[in-house]
């Protein structure tokens, strides 16, 4: 007697998208996620200036929301395994982007050392929050070195 394999497809494994949250309202307010992986890629949506409870802190201070929005991006990295010289590209949302633009260099050479991501810096109006204005989104790819 002759036995045919199984050729059926596992579908034990689990196949929901590997995403991260901070756990704040506005997360589940606006049906979005803070990053999600697609393959050897994670797509970070905008980061700012937030505390644990989803509050802004440091309202219309921008060197201090560039600091704390550049830790609340590394709590992405470490959830992924990341560091910052995987980050391959960044879009930065400035209130202010002339007056801010100094202090944007120095706190971006600062956060990445010697590492250069590709970045695109826009000005803006106004971010979600009033006194908001930082705010950071970026790709990692984590087929590069850490």
């Amino acid at each position: 007697m002759t036995t045919t394999p199984d050729t059926t497809p596992d579908t034990s494994a689990d196949t929901s998208p590997d995403v991260f949250n901070h756990g704040v309202p506005a997360e589940s307010d606006f049906g979005y996620v803070q990053a999600i992986r697609s393959g050897d890629l994670v797509h970070v949506s905008g980061q700012l200036a937030f505390g644990e409870a989803g509050e802004l802190l440091h309202p219309d201070d921008f060197p201090a929301q560039l600091k704390q929005t550049h830790a609340t991006m590394d709590k992405v990295l470490a959830h992924y395994g990341a560091t910052r010289n995987q980050i391959v590209s960044q879009t930065l949302y400035l209130v202010d982007l002339q007056q801010h633009a100094e202090a944007t260099m120095k706190g971006n050479l600062d956060y990445f050392g010697d590492h250069r991501p590709a970045a695109t810096a826009l000005g803006v109006t106004e971010l979600a929050f009033p006194g908001q204005l930082v705010e950071i989104s970026f790709i990692i790819d984590m087929k590069l070195p850490a």
